[in-house]
């Protein structure tokens, strides 16, 4: 029986699944992306804006964003908890890395939601 580590109430099983559901999005992000950029005959400006321009696509990225912030966080967490044995230390680098993952996905919500068609 898995018991519930110090995660804010989530088991090791929980972690588990989102680690590896965010791995999945994160993959299916990327494997669009490459064949995006290998089937495009050019790249220009109006071809780019106009991929990000689709509201399906927005979704698709903050969908990317925020498996990567899940992901991010899980693997820190779980880094700082195995080498970090200082709590005070590790709390604090656990909330400059929780920062920085929060400052990651609004600045790509800003970037990419505004985005109109050429």
């Amino acid at each position: 029986m898995v018991k519930a580590a110090s995660t804010f109430g989530r088991s090791g099983s929980h972690d588990f699944i989102l680690i590896r559901a965010s791995a999945i999005i994160m993959a299916l992000y990327t494997i669009f992306m490459v064949s995006f950029l290998v089937s495009a005959d050019t790249l220009t400006y109006a071809t780019w804006t106009n991929l990000f321009a689709n509201l399906g696509m927005k979704i698709f990225t903050m969908l990317a964003l925020t498996a990567v912030l899940i992901h991010g966080w899980i693997g820190i967490f779980q880094v700082l908890t195995d080498y970090v044995k200082n709590t005070g230390l590790r709390a604090f680098l656990q909330y400059v890395v929780c920062v920085a993952l929060i400052v990651y996905w609004l600045a790509g919500l800003l970037v990419v939601w505004p985005v109109e068609g050429v």
